[in-house]
């Protein structure tokens, strides 16, 4: 983010009228696409004013859950309460922001935020949306002339233009750069500051721990997981993993431990030890490398997201 975006950044105020405890309800989701049950009794919740992800590897049923919360489809089963009410009734108080653009190619990115900025009664300045996403240089360009990343952002904006009290974000720093990724989340951290749910579907896993309050995993269909980052992070063993050479000796490293102590090597040579909870598995570990002339890199003594995510989901490919 440009030292030109930060004062619109903290200028950036979103009324909300979310009166519920909970922005979003989902109760034993159904949905179906002919024999095959996309949705299979998922229920989730969204807190009024927190971030929520909901993660999945792909075809786990997110985009539908999703698409049944928004209102663009209808459930075969199970219950969605969308700020106390249908998704229909809570249409003209949520934002969507789809993966993959959304935009009128032939208007500039100017004009079409204006545009949608009309649909609301009150609306923020597009001008200012513009600039905190770092799109003052393109506004005047067409949309089909956006960079990737540009349209991402430019639809981010058209997400929140109307002041929304519950937002939907599909993967939204999808191609961006370092920068723009920092200005996403600077903003969706601001929309929560103001009260703003956020239902949040991403494949990076630090995204989600950096944003996200609660987080659901879902596979085939199902919550497979919930609760918060450290909740589904701690464990009661002590954990690490770092790189080195490829084939150490794990069986040795694992005598040198004790015979409480689990390893094994992963591909390109990571390697990773349980044990006891505790400061002597990193002191161990190290020592062991000490002795043996490897420089352990990227250590790392706690489990992350992504551990987490793998070990629910699987670590083989999904098409």
């Amino acid at each position: 983010m440009t030292a030109a975006t930060k004062p619109i950044l903290t200028q950036l105020s979103i009324t909300t009228l979310c009166r519920v405890t909970a922005a979003l309800e989902v109760v034993d989701l159904v949905k179906r696409y002919g024999d095959r049950t996309a949705v299979d009794g998922l229920s989730l919740s969204v807190r009024a004013g927190s971030v929520t992800a909901l993660l999945g590897p792909n075809g786990a049923g997110k985009t539908t859950t999703v698409e049944v919360c928004e209102g663009f489809r209808e459930p075969d089963g199970g219950t969605v309460r969308v700020l106390g009410g249908t998704p229909a009734q809570a249409r003209a108080r949520i934002g969507v922001m789809p993966q993959g653009g959304g935009g009128y190619p032939g208007l500039k990115a100017r004009e079409l935020l204006t545009l949608f900025s009309r649909f609301y009664a009150h609306p923020h300045d597009p001008g200012s949306l513009l600039t905190l996403l770092g799109l003052d240089e393109v506004a005047d360009t067409s949309y089909r002339r956006l960079s990737g990343g540009q349209q991402q952002r430019l639809s981010l904006a058209m997400a929140v233009i109307g002041r929304p009290e519950l937002v939907f974000l599909d993967e939204p720093t999808a191609g961006l750069d370092p920068q723009a990724r920092r200005a996403t989340w600077d903003l969706v951290e601001r929309l929560r500051a103001d009260g703003v749910s956020v239902l949040l579907t991403t494949h990076l896993m630090d995204e989600a721990e950096h944003l996200a309050d609660d987080v659901y995993v879902v596979d085939h269909g199902r919550v497979v997981a919930h609760g918060t980052v450290p909740e589904l992070t701690s464990s009661t063993q002590a954990f690490v993993r770092f790189t080195g050479p490829a084939g150490l000796d794990v069986d040795d490293l694992l005598r040198s431990l004790g015979p409480d102590c689990v390893g094994k090597e992963s591909p390109a040579a990571t390697y990773l030890v349980e044990g006891p909870e505790g400061p002597q598995l990193l002191a161990g570990v190290t020592a062991w490398c000490a002795t043996r002339g490897v420089l352990p890199e990227n250590l790392q003594t706690r489990r992350t997201l992504e551990d987490v995510f793998l070990d629910l989901t699987g670590r083989e490919l999904r098409p």
